[in-house]
């Protein structure tokens, strides 16, 4: 009957829109108890970084959607959290973060298959592929398990620099792996810890040794316990079980039907885990190889090599969106009606780019790309789709539709943030 009246009211016919079948629990892998409790710990715990001062908690806090609330974000180096983290100044960064912290939303469910802006971990028919080579991914049971080992292993995030710690060496020395690798390293600082012990032994009973691939795990069924999130007003509305505001039944004829924001944006969780060009602006350090000296995000290019995929960036999940900037692959846009607008029009927004952006103070040069007018054009010219200009009217539209993809319920976390960790080290709390 809701249904039926929404259409009514927008005057389509119901084939005009497809909407995706409620989200139900065999959309996701299960998780074990024991092992969601051992993340738990592990995930707010700083002992995973080089200098024992970051947790992956530290930029995924639960008061900014799970990001850090940074354009483009500051982890080793960084000191504070969220919009009001600034530069240590004993002992700056090297650079900002290059793209910008992704909310952790249904990692837990089965479609999701490639991770990063870029898609450079994925689960294939042949097995997990990284970028670091088939030996770097054994052992973990799921794609977001491997994923775990990308942040631990970078300089700029939680490493830490060539001085400063045992972890950071062995990473700029090239030891991942074996006996003096940088995962060893960090394991043997968890086996150092009698609770980690005990959670392990309930965990893992039929493993020999905790490693990093144990650690990955766990923290990984935690990252999927906790951030499930399906129980949005949206979710309510397609079980048959909720009405939803006219002004938001106006923004999902938009999204759903004229605008066709869901032929990128489709499925349950509004993505369709595929890489497209949509021009959003460029700033900060950008990717660039060891041996590359350019401030340019080429994107799916650096992960394929296939000259249509440069500048393609992965379709994000619009789950809590509202709570996830800030928006963009290096969180051009702080406010979200904004990068609806030129999400739209992204040849004239990337031409009239303001530049208003939540970046901590660093002596970096952060437009290299939008103050090259070439690059600028090059990004703009590989664009698909005509520019639309939506009006204030459609804006408020939509903006009522996101907000029935917030979940309060999820928003809030399964268990919340520990007061103390294991190893005694401060925890970021975020409140």
């Amino acid at each position: 009957m809701i249904r039926c009246a929404f259409l009514c009211l927008v005057a389509l016919p119901a084939a005009a829109m497809e909407f995706p079948s409620p989200v139900t629990d065999d959309a996701y892998r299960s998780t074990d108890p024991a092992k969601v409790a051992m993340g738990r710990l592990l995930f707010w715990d700083p002992i995973l970084s080089g200098n024992r001062n970051i947790s992956c908690g530290t930029c995924h806090q639960p008061r900014f959607g799970t990001g850090d609330g940074l354009a483009l974000g500051l982890g080793e180096g960084g000191v504070g959290l969220g919009p009001d983290r600034t530069v240590d100044p004993t002992n700056p960064p090297e650079d900002r973060i290059p793209r910008n912290a992704p909310g952790l939303w249904n990692l837990g469910a089965h479609e999701f298959t490639v991770l990063f802006h870029d898609g450079r971990i994925e689960e294939t028919a042949a097995g997990l592929r990284t970028p670091m080579g088939p030996e770097m991914v054994e052992g973990f049971d799921t794609l977001l398990s491997a994923q775990t080992m990308f942040p631990v292993l970078s300089a700029d995030e939680m490493a830490g620099h060539f001085s400063e710690n045992e972890i950071a060496q062995a990473v700029r020395q090239g030891f991942i792996t074996g006996p003096d690798g940088a995962w060893e390293k960090l394991s043997a600082r968890v086996r150092a810890i009698p609770e980690y012990v005990t959670l392990w032994q309930e965990g893992f009973p039929n493993d020999e040794t905790l490693d990093f691939t144990d650690i990955s795990d766990a923290i990984a069924q935690f990252v999927e316990h906790e951030w499930r999130s399906d129980t949005a007003p949206f979710d309510a509305w397609l079980r048959g079980d909720g009405d939803l505001p006219v002004r938001a039944l106006e923004g999902m004829e938009l999204f759903y039907g004229s605008l066709d924001c869901a032929s990128c944006h489709s499925g349950a969780f509004q993505t369709d885990h595929d890489f497209h060009v949509t021009g959003q602006p460029q700033l900060g350090p950008g990717k660039a190889a060891a041996f590359e000296s350019h401030a340019r995000d080429d994107g799916r290019f650096r992960v394929t090599g296939v000259e249509a995929d440069r500048y393609a960036f992965r379709t994000p999940s619009l789950r809590n969106v509202t709570d996830t900037g800030p928006w963009g692959h290096a969180g051009a846009y702080a406010n979200l009606r904004d990068f609806l607008r030129a999400h739209a029009a992204p040849r004239a927004a990337l031409r009239d780019y303001p530049r208003a952006v939540a970046l901590p103070k660093l002596m970096v040069n952060d437009w290299t790309i939008l103050d090259d007018v070439d690059q600028v054009q090059d990004i703009a010219a590989r664009i698909t789709g005509p520019d639309r200009i939506l009006t204030e009217a459609e804006v408020t539209a939509l903006m009522a539709f996101l907000e029935t993809l917030r979940d309060p319920k999820a928003l809030q976390g399964r268990s919340g943030t520990p007061r103390v960790v294991p190893s005694g080290l401060p925890v970021d709390h975020g409140d």
